[in-house]
């Protein structure tokens, strides 16, 4: 054999698998069709040189608390999260805004229902542990800390609507619902609080912090531990089939549901491989990176600190753009996700400009390249809605439509940033209902991306599981 491993991907989590086979010294080859490693964490100067956007995955709270970063200790390799003053806001419409931070201070803006919402949250603070660990592994299995999984169950298993209208107020339900929406699901949906759930536990427990110098800083951290242990990345070569491939005792691929029936297709049991196209795909994400003279004017002050703003309006706009989506229609008032990076790091733009990004939901499988300019209108308007002035800072503006992302990222099907629906039962068991998701049939071949748990984000949980898969089963001389 050439490899202990091959690892087919470089993005986060196929960075993360191969870092932590290299640790314990495996022979680690990773593979990557681009020309840089990162996959969905990667950085670019998209408009301007020298000026720095995220072009997929921008904001962290799921990384910030990972503990796969933490095992293979990131920070020693150069990664460094910053904080901003606040982790994020919810606009209400005038100088109102709902925010949701680790300082207790935040509460007042959740007015009536501060108390209730600090209740809630408390109990799972004290969980929380127990419940990241519960989370970030696969479903089927005997929980390590069955009171925590309770206790989050209960509340996680609500539609994200229901969760919101036991509040009396309209700001906690609005805050709630927005974080939610990251998902891109039809709030009504059942089990639809769970991942909104945990994105409130982290914030409170690490915030949503951004990476000093671009998300690329973590596939460059990663990348590190690789190089630093003895593996070996190759970039620009993609992979059509398993026969391209190094020999190998195991290859472990960070790629779609879908490219996996295709890459390795001929060597998995038809009835798999049905099963690996029937994954169902989210809906596509239309990005816009902007170059700006100054901050966005808006009008609430908690929003020109929170490094992340939703604009969406009340808990039922928030909903009612969602599910338009989901129904395969663009939303004329979408709910538009913004990122202030350059609100804590000044080394994105060195020349004093401000980096923005924003995106909305848009629907799946839907030629979109004809309605840019109705889309980037539509998201605009709604900014604006909230900061009056806004298109009079932008200097300059990078769109990306689910055509250009999947073009950027081939996981990234019909522009679908998830890779792969978080609605359902699909949220919990990914690719497929299986006791180890991350082994395929197919002797020494493993599936290590965000299609298998515990989904999207950049974390690198998934790669870390598939890694541990392969100790058990394939690499057992190593672990």
């Amino acid at each position: 054999m050439d490899y202990d491993a091959v690892v087919v991907g470089a993005g986060p989590n196929g960075l993360t698998t191969a870092a932590r086979l290299a640790q314990l010294g495996a022979r680690v080859c990773v593979i990557e069709a681009g020309p840089t490693v990162g996959g969905g964490a990667r950085s670019a100067a998209l408009i301007s040189s020298g000026v720095r956007h995220d072009i997929c995955s921008a904001v962290h709270p799921l990384g910030a608390i990972s503990p796969a970063f933490a095992a293979l200790d990131l920070a020693h390799h150069g990664l460094t999260w910053l904080a901003p003053p606040l982790a994020l806001a919810h606009a209400l419409g005038g100088d109102r805004a709902a925010v949701l931070d680790r300082d207790p201070t935040a509460l007042p803006t959740l007015g009536p229902d501060a108390a209730r919402w600090e209740r809630t949250f408390r109990r799972l603070d004290h969980l929380f542990d127990g419940v990241l660990e519960t989370a970030l592994a696969p479903v089927l299995r005997v929980p390590p800390h069955p009171v925590a999984a309770a206790h989050f169950g209960a509340r996680g298993v609500l539609s994200a609507t229901a969760f919101g209208a036991r509040f009396a107020g309209d700001a906690a339900p609005a805050l709630f619902a927005g974080i939610a929406a990251h998902t891109g699901v039809p709030l009504e949906t059942w089990l639809t609080s769970a991942p909104a759930l945990m994105l409130v536990m982290a914030a409170r427990r690490g915030g949503w912090p951004v990476a000093r110098g671009g998300s690329q800083s973590i596939a460059d951290a990663l990348a590190s531990v690789i190089i630093e242990h003895g593996g070996t990345i190759e970039c620009d070569r993609r992979v059509a089939s398993l026969d391209e491939l190094p020999k190998a005792r195991a290859v472990l691929l960070d790629v779609s549901a879908r490219q996996l029936a295709d890459i390795a297709g001929a060597r998995l049991p038809a009835r798999y491989v049905r099963r690996l196209l029937a994954f169902r795909h989210g809906v596509g994400s239309f990005k816009v990176d902007y170059i700006l003279s100054e901050a966005v004017p808006w009008l609430a002050d908690a929003c020109r600190r929170a490094g992340t703003v939703h604009v969406g309006g009340a808990m039922l706009d928030v909903a009612a753009a969602e599910h338009t989506v989901a129904e395969g229609s663009i939303a004329e008032q979408p709910f538009v996700l913004v990122g202030q990076p350059t609100l804590v790091d000044a080394s994105r733009a060195p020349g004093g400009e401000h980096v923005l990004w924003a995106y909305c939901h848009v629907p799946q499988g839907r030629d979109l390249v004809p309605h840019h300019d109705e889309i980037l209108g539509f998201l605009e308007a709604r900014i604006e809605q909230y900061a009056p002035g806004f298109r009079d800072t932008i200097e300059a503006r990078h769109v990306m439509g689910p055509t250009e992302l999947e073009a950027h990222n081939p996981n990234l099907h019909g522009g679908d940033i998830g890779i792969g629906s978080a609605q359902g039962l699909q949220l919990l068991f990914r690719p497929m209902r299986r006791v180890d998701p991350y082994r395929t049939p197919a002797d020494g071949i493993y599936l290590c991306s965000a299609a298998t748990p515990p989904g999207g984000g950049v974390h690198g949980m998934c790669g870390w599981n598939a890694a541990g898969s392969a100790l058990r089963h394939t690499l057992q001389d190593l672990g």
